[in-house]
């Protein structure tokens, strides 16, 4: 059984990544299982069935041997899905959250879409074959849907902030979380009428009911599973795991299932006080998609919805996650600040400087057009590409901005050379190229297919191409160029695309010209070194 979500989506096609003659490749960081892990529902087959919003696939598992089947690929019907819910047909509905809809797919395998243009949605679940759904927007709407008919979506509750996977109890309601409020509500199906069930929760995600009728709710921020008596709304901690939890599944003999949104682990926990904790996959990485040397020797990596560490002796950590108040957002771009700050970019725009020991943030500029990759100067002045205007930018210390560089094809990654010039990759034109100091600029490197992301080594600048699949070198003053690596596991196979889940990336190099590598389609961190 594979453990790499790459080769087991690729199949027959999958090769080992390569390294050039006078250079050793090997896994700082194995890869991954899954892409994530989010809503996750049993099956008519008794298999757990875990989406995967940012692989934009679906993946049934054997909750015994924890043995992966592809029910939906990447490049499949179904895309970036994130809840998951059945009839008493075997029919599964799928909502696509950043697709705005929700599929529908028989047991014969036939996608179609039941209902589109609901922001959005998220949670989904279906009781007596009614279904219901929800948006996880700031003024989101519990709706009903129609798959035996042709009835548009049912407006039952609106203006609701943050609802998310939901479920209906034994009292015939539809009980849902506010994430952002930490709070748990009930809706009566029929009226609209809604009445608060519990608060004080750390960023609930979920809801569920066990065959007893018994409240069930984890907690992403504390990564507890507590029960809820739905009339006084007192709490029981029933289980304590790691924070980021997505969702839950209960299993009809009541076994409980946890998956997280920050590293795609699937487990099996026990909910008698013990915490004891059966991995269905190991958790891992959600890319990972940049990478940036710490000081005390290992990597920071900007993982999507969390930043995480690889320590020097390959441990992982986690700084923060989406849903943590100290945490900037979705994380597109990284790189090194000062010392003890790293810089971000974010899919909101803004560029941000984080303090990975304080576990806090500070916005250096705020709502750029689709920022990317960037990079600090000597001076301290922080260089972003700017994909949505095909402009660099310059931005000092008072937040203030100017133009460095217009006219770029979708730049994506900036990064400083040794003699303090700027070096940006032009994704739409498939090329490197050097900007002066007035702006202009001159190719340094050309006839690439997706140059996200790159790094300056001894006078070299590397070029990470997630369409060739390599890793290039080009020296910056005879422009001669060469290949270090192939076949390595980063982008998308050809053909395919993770559409609105889809980031940059930047590479890192140590101070003893190690280079690490993010092996985002696999979920692996590699290390190329040159042979001594």
């Amino acid at each position: 059984m594979t453990t790499n979500r790459y080769a087991l989506l690729l199949g027959d096609a999958y090769a080992e990544p390569q390294a050039a003659s006078g250079w050793q490749l090997s896994r700082r960081l194995p890869a991954s299982g899954l892409y994530g892990a989010n809503g996750m529902q049993f099956g008519p087959d008794g298999r757990l069935y875990v989406t995967q919003a940012f692989g934009s696939q679906l993946t049934a598992l054997d909750i015994e041997t924890g043995a992966p089947e592809l029910i939906s690929p990447l490049g499949g019907a179904i895309v970036a899905p994130d809840d998951v819910a059945f009839d008493s047909h075997g029919t599964m509905y799928v909502t696509e959250v950043m697709s705005a809809r929700v599929c529908q797919r028989t047991p014969a395998g036939e996608v179609s879409i039941l209902a589109d243009k609901l922001p959005a949605v998220n949670g989904i679940t279906c009781h007596q074959d009614r279904l219901f759904a929800d948006e996880f927007r700031g003024h989101g709407r519990i709706l009903e849907l129609y798959p035996y008919d042709e009835r548009p979506p049912r407006v039952i509750v609106d203006d609701q902030r943050g609802p998310n996977a939901l479920a209906v109890g034994p009292d015939g309601k539809l009980y849902y979380p506010l994430v952002p409020l930490g709070e748990v509500w009930r809706a009566d199906v029929e009226t609209g009428d809604t009445e608060k069930v519990a608060e004080g929760l750390k960023g609930p995600p979920a809801v569920k009911f066990n065959s007893r009728g018994e409240l069930i709710v984890p907690q992403a921020g504390s990564g507890e599973v507590v029960r809820i008596d739905i009339q006084t709304g007192a709490k029981t901690v029933l289980a304590t795991v790691r924070p980021g939890i997505d969702n839950i599944a209960i299993h009809p003999d009541d076994r409980l299932f946890v998956s997280h949104f920050v590293d795609g682990g699937v487990s099996e926990v026990a909910t008698d006080g013990s915490n004891a904790e059966r991995v269905v996959v190991p958790g891992g990485l959600v890319g990972p998609w940049g990478l940036a040397c710490a000081e005390n020797g290992g990597l920071y990596i900007a993982d999507g919805l969390s930043l995480a560490t690889l320590s020097s002796a390959g441990e992982v950590g986690r700084l923060g996650g989406l849903l943590d108040n100290s945490f900037p957002g979705f994380v597109r771009g990284m790189a090194a600040g000062a010392p003890g700050e790293l810089l971000l970019t974010t899919m909101t725009g803004d560029v941000v400087r984080y303090n990975p020991e304080a576990l806090s943030f500070s916005y250096a500029i705020r709502k750029l057009d689709q920022p990317y990759g960037l990079a600090r100067e000597a001076d301290g002045n922080i260089v972003v590409a700017e994909a949505g205007t095909g402009s660099v930018l310059r931005v000092d210390a008072d937040g203030q901005s100017s133009p460095v560089a217009s006219g770029l094809s979708q730049p994506c990654s900036v990064v400083v050379a040794e003699d303090g010039s700027l070096l940006v990759s032009e994704v739409g034109a498939g090329r490197v190229s050097r900007v002066d100091a007035s702006g202009n600029t001159s190719a340094v490197a050309d006839g690439l297919q997706q140059p996200l992301a790159m790094a300056v080594r001894r006078g070299a600048v590397l070029i990470l191409d997630h369409g060739s699949k390599t890793l290039e070198s080009v020296d910056l003053a005879t422009r001669q160029r060469r290949t270090l690596a192939s076949q390595l596991p980063v982008g998308n196979p050809p053909g395919l695309s993770r559409g609105p889940m889809a980031f940059g990336g930047s590479l890192a190099v140590d101070p003893a010209g190690t280079i690490y590598i993010p092996g985002d389609a696999e979920g692996s961190v590699l290390m190329l070194r040159e042979e001594s």
